[in-house]
C-alpha cells in the first residue's frame, strides 16, 4: 500500500498551484502567516525592541496581507513568459518557467526576476504602509523590512512543478 505524503508549501511557491489545487489556499494563508510572524518576532528580538509584543500586533497582519500582494507582483513578472507560444520559446522559457525553472538558463533568470520583484515589493511595502504606525526607529524599520524581504521572498517559485505531475 502506497502512503500518501502531505507537504506544506507556501510563502514562496508557484502561484498557479493555488488555482490548480484550491485547498492549497488554506495551507498557503496559514503557512505564510506563521512564517511572517516568526520572521517579525526574531527580527524584533534581534533588534532588541522592548515593546516587541505590541509592535508585532501592529505589524503582522499588514505584513501578511502586503506579502501576498508582493507575491502577486512577482507572479506578474512570471506571467508574460506564459503568453507566447511556439518553438524555442516554448521549450526554453514558457515550459521551463512553469514546470522546471532549472531546465534552461532563460527560465532560471526569468524566475529569478520574479523572486526579486516580489522581494523588492516586500521591502517597500514593509518600509511604507506596514511599518508606518510602528514605534520603531528609521533604522529598525529598514532592518525589519530588509529581513522580511530576504526571508519571506517567494523562493518556492523555483520549485519544479514537474515533481508533482
Amino acid at each position: 500500500m502506497h502512503k500518501r505524503e502531505t507537504r506544506l508549501y507556501n510563502l514562496i511557491f508557484p502561484i498557479w498551484l493555488l488555482w490548480l489545487v484550491p485547498p492549497v489556499w488554506l495551507i498557503a494563508l496559514a503557512g505564510n502567516f506563521f512564517v511572517d510572524l516568526l520572521v517579525i518576532f526574531l527580527t524584533l528580538r534581534y533588534l532588541r525592541v522592548e515593546d516587541w509584543r505590541r509592535q508585532m500586533k501592529l505589524i503582522v497582519w499588514r505584513s501578511w496581507i502586503f506579502g501576498f500582494l508582493a507575491d502577486l507582483a512577482g507572479t506578474a513578472v512570471l506571467l508574460p513568459s506564459q503568453m507566447l507560444d511556439g518553438g524555442e520559446w516554448y521549450q526554453n522559457v514558457r515550459f521551463t518557467v512553469a514546470y522546471d525553472p532549472f531546465g534552461s538558463v532563460w527560465a532560471f533568470l526569468w524566475v529569478t526576476a520574479g523572486v526579486l520583484a516580489a522581494a523588492v515589493s516586500i521591502y517597500f511595502f514593509n518600509r511604507g504602509p506596514v511599518l508606518k504606525k510602528a514605534a520603531l526607529t528609521v533604522g529598525q524599520k529598514r532592518r525589519l523590512a530588509l529581513s522580511m524581504a530576504v526571508f519571506t521572498a517567494p523562493y518556492l517559485f523555483y520549485l519544479p512543478m514537474k515533481w508533482f505531475w
